[in-house]
Parts: C-alpha cells; sequence; structure tokens
C-alpha cells in the first residue's frame, strides 16, 4: 500500500506565493486532481472579522490558484466556494478576509456561495455506515448538488478548536457539504467528520489540502485564540494525515484526537504520523506547545448544552423555536465583545509583523 505523503516547507512573506507551488508539486497534488473536473476551493471563513489564524489567508488562496493555473487546469473549472452558518457572515468575511475582490476576482475565477438561490441541495444516501449522521437528520442527509463530481480543494488553517482540539482539512468539509443546521451535530462532532470524510470520498473525483501556518492559532478556536507566526504551509491528498501532521507540530498526540483516530481505524486515511512520508522539512523536533483545552464564556456554555449538566435540554435550546436565542447570543459575545475588548488589539499586534504587512499589502 502507498504511504500517506504530506509536504511540509518553512515560508516567508516575499516568496509564499511560489512557496505555495512548490509545496503543492512536493505533494503531488495533480495525482489527487483529475483536470476534466471541475474544481471547487473550500474557502474557510470562521469570522466575518479578519483575524489571524481564523481563515484562509489571501496569499494561500493566491498561491494555490497561481500554481493551478501555471499547471495547465482550467480557470473555467476553478470556482471559488462557500458556506454559511448561523452566526458567521461569509459575504462579509471574503471582503473582510481580502478573498473575493483581491484574490478571486483577480483571477476571474466564479465565486460560488452555496446557499444563493439556484444552488440545489439533494438528499444523499451514503454508501459507508454512517457513525452519527443518519441518526442527526432521520429524514436524510442533505448536500450541495454541485459539489457532486467536483474535485475539492480544503484551504484550512492552523489552529487549535473548542470541540475538536485541533481543526483543519477535516474539519473543513463540515461547513461545505452540511447544511445550515450543522450545529446539531456538535455533541457527535468526531463522528460527524468521519462521516462527512466517508460522504467525500464518495462523491469528489479527487479531494486535496493546503493548510496556511504562516499565522497559527493557539487556544479557544476557531475565532478566540492567540495568534502566533510560525512560517509553515503543509499540503496533502489524504484529509486524515495532514491533519495529524498539524496536530504533532501543534503538540499533540494524533491519535489521541477522537475524530484522527476513527478515521485512521476506518481506513479513511493515516492518522499514524510514523507511517506518513514527510516531504520538505524535518518536523521530528516541532512543537508548538498549544493548549487546546482553554475555554471562553460562550463555549462553556455550549459544552454545558452537548455534553454537560444541560445536556437534557439540547433539543429544546438548539432545535426549536427557542433557538435564535443562542445565535444572538453567539454575536452578542464574539463580535460586539470579545472581538471588540480583545481580538481588536490581537490584530493590530499582528498587523506589525511581515505577515501582517503582507496582508495590508493585498
Amino acid at each position: 500500500m502507498t504511504r500517506s505523503r504530506v509536504a511540509v516547507l518553512k515560508t516567508a512573506p516575499s516568496t509564499v506565493i511560489s512557496d505555495y507551488g512548490r509545496l503543492m508539486r512536493l505533494a503531488c497534488y495533480q495525482q489527487f486532481l483529475p483536470r476534466d473536473k471541475e474544481t471547487a476551493l473550500k474557502i474557510n471563513i470562521s469570522w466575518q472579522h479578519f483575524y489571524p489564524a481564523c481563515s484562509t489567508t489571501p496569499w494561500q488562496l493566491d498561491g494555490v490558484i497561481s500554481t493551478l493555473l501555471e499547471d495547465g487546469y482550467s480557470k473555467d473549472k476553478l470556482y471559488g466556494c462557500h458556506n454559511r452558518t448561523v452566526v458567521v457572515d461569509a459575504r462579509r468575511g471574503e471582503i473582510a478576509n481580502k478573498h473575493k475582490q483581491v484574490v478571486v476576482d483577480k483571477y476571474g475565477l466564479r465565486n460560488i456561495h452555496l446557499y444563493d438561490e439556484g444552488e440545489e441541495w439533494i438528499r444523499y444516501e451514503p454508501k459507508a455506515k454512517m457513525l452519527a449522521l443518519d441518526k442527526i437528520y432521520p429524514g436524510g442527509i442533505r448536500i450541495p448538488k454541485r459539489l457532486i463530481g467536483s474535485n475539492v480543494i480544503h484551504l484550512p488553517t492552523m489552529k487549535t478548536h473548542v470541540f475538536t482540539q485541533i481543526t483543519g482539512a477535516m474539519k473543513n468539509a463540515f461547513g461545505g457539504l452540511l447544511f445550515e443546521k450543522r450545529h446539531w451535530t456538535h455533541s457527535v462532532i468526531h463522528e460527524t467528520l468521519v462521516d462527512l470524510l466517508a460522504i467525500q470520498k464518495e462523491i469528489h473525483p479527487g479531494i486535496f489540502a493546503v493548510m496556511d501556518g504562516t499565522f497559527a492559532g493557539d487556544g479557544p478556536g476557531p475565532r478566540c485564540m492567540v495568534p502566533h507566526v510560525k512560517n509553515y504551509i503543509l499540503a496533502s491528498g489524504d484529509m486524515v494525515a495532514i491533519d495529524a501532521v498539524a496536530a504533532k507540530m501543534m503538540g499533540f498526540d494524533p491519535l489521541s484526537i477522537k475524530f484522527i483516530r476513527l478515521a485512521h481505524e476506518s481506513g479513511l486515511g493515516c492518522g499514524d504520523v510514523r507511517e506518513i512520508d514527510i516531504a520538505g522539512e524535518d518536523i521530528s523536533e516541532v512543537n508548538f506547545h498549544f493548549d487546546a483545552h482553554s475555554d471562553t464564556f460562550a463555549s462553556r456554555g455550549q459544552k454545558m448544552i452537548y455534553w454537560g449538566p444541560l445536556k437534557p435540554l439540547e433539543h429544546l435550546l438548539l432545535r426549536t423555536w427557542i433557538a435564535p436565542w443562542s445565535y444572538a447570543a453567539s454575536r452578542l459575545y464574539h463580535d460586539v465583545y470579545w472581538y471588540n475588548f480583545v481580538g481588536r488589539g490581537r490584530v493590530r499586534q499582528a498587523l506589525q509583523t511581515e505577515w501582517g504587512k503582507l496582508f495590508a499589502s493585498y
């Protein structure tokens, strides 16, 4: 059996675009992405504000698109791909993070929001045995029709997460494939990510991931993190392997993270770093010493609902007419309080770094 390969490179603002090309070729990306198929660039927008390490970076998107075009992929078959959630506005986010107007429009690509009028969502019956989704959605799993038969390139960042310890390539599908009520799955989030990877392997001719760790986020992600300059970029055709390598670099045992272990045991990819070929940098001594166990006021409340004393009230609080209270509470905490009183200061500091100056130059 061919071993999974993850490419890892150190980069700098002056060379990052060409470094992304070198990274993708080092990961043999063309083996994973048939040229005759459309390719969705699954952009990650975890917040409608710019916050370092939170969302796909403009240079990440820029480097991936320029590499695809240099290597002969048709511009007409590439498209930016966005989801939405009840607490994050992707249309504001793609502007604040300089995706659409600066990068996607520069290359003349289509920019598709999967919730736009005319975008069809259909019921999908997975061939693989589901761990959770068939129970969460007994009426059927709905996915975007557009993604069936389309390649996908996931564009996550290196960061920790309050529910899944780390978030990366596997978590990036959570936004793209599941419809707006995806928060129903949070209590079984690890199983959900494994189910989504199984579905992806059924519907996509090709899957690839390019991860940006120029800024990396530590703490209660995906939003309320401390950003650190780390200067790394990663790529792989194995979603489990790239998440495992990223987890190792952040300081975690990958197989102790439930979704990585479950996916590894299910044969959906390799989660054991000892069995992964790592091309490029020697990361054997890399350890960011990140901490994924810190919480915010908001995440503590969510965990009480999903796994704590408020579990019996989960359906009432999150799946009935009362549910909008939770969306409002999240927006109030993150957008009104945390970003203004904590986040803005961290953004100002980050903008003083070389990567921050590159962001400002876009």
